[in-house]
């Protein structure tokens, strides 16, 4: 039986076998590239995330995972130490709070940091923004300037040692970080966090454990533009996933 997981992880002549039988089945009379095509060609491939469109201004909620490129097995690696260098990359994405799917996403390497990829994330979403929410690696300056410049709210936990930053010189206006410590000065950290909705963060984690539950991990791909590809067409199939397992949902009137 081939799982969503495991065709993913098929090497080169596998995969390309079990696509001729699936074409064959299918009645569909189309050549099917080897391997070696496929892997040079992949990286050239532009990704569109299937998304519904929205009624209206959504909430965005950001956050990041790594995936393994050249490790080993965690069994193998306690038993015999590691054997081969151990290479990383990361996925940003910005997921809709509402309805789950993936509206934009970022392939980069282990070194860059969520704030940095910040502003490709939200480059990437169309639609109109109303809120934004991330963990404190989003608490900068820059991530509020690209927040503030879609017209949203921007749920930012400071940091716990937290100093205000300077209010507008010219208009003299509070910075909305500023509001934010102030009302943790007054309700404490925890109410403040339920006040501001920002536990609804929890669902881009959430996300993420749904993406490697499906397709694992870890890339077969090695060269870093195909890895990227590989990483945007597993979240295309996430979120078709999303759309075809939900139920549409109607008010009933009494």
């Amino acid at each position: 039986m081939v799982t969503v997981q495991s065709l993913f992880n098929l090497p080169g002549r596998q995969t390309e076998g079990f696509v001729e039988s699936l074409f064959a089945m299918m009645g569909i009379d189309l050549p099917v590239p080897d391997h070696s095509t496929l892997s040079r060609r992949m990286g050239k491939v532009i990704v569109e995330l299937p998304v519904v469109p929205s009624a209206g201004a959504i909430h965005v909620v950001v956050d990041s995972t790594g995936v393994k490129v050249y490790g080993e097995g965690e069994w193998k690696v306690r038993q015999h130490g590691v054997g081969k260098r151990r290479t990383w990359r990361k996925l940003h994405v910005g997921v809709n709070e509402a309805t789950g799917e993936i509206l934009a996403a970022v392939a980069s390497a282990n070194r860059v940091s969520d704030d940095e990829a910040f502003a490709d994330i939200l480059n990437g979403i169309a639609d109109e923004i109303e809120q934004v929410s991330g963990d404190g690696a989003y608490d900068n300056r820059k991530c509020y300037e690209e927040i503030t410049a879609r017209g949203a709210k921007a749920t930012i936990p400071p940091r716990k040692d937290a100093a205000r930053w300077e209010d507008d010189p010219e208009t003299g206006e509070v910075h909305p970080r500023n509001r934010v410590l102030e009302r943790i000065e007054e309700v404490g950290r925890q109410q403040g966090k339920q006040e501001s909705g920002y536990h609804r963060r929890s669902l881009a984690e959430t996300t993420m454990f749904r993406f490697k539950t499906i397709f694992g991990g870890s890339l077969r791909r090695r060269r870093f533009d195909n890895q990227a590809v590989e990483l945007l067409i597993k979240c295309a199939a996430l979120n078709q996933m999303i759309q075809l397992g939900k139920p549409d949902s109607y008010k009933v009137e009494n």
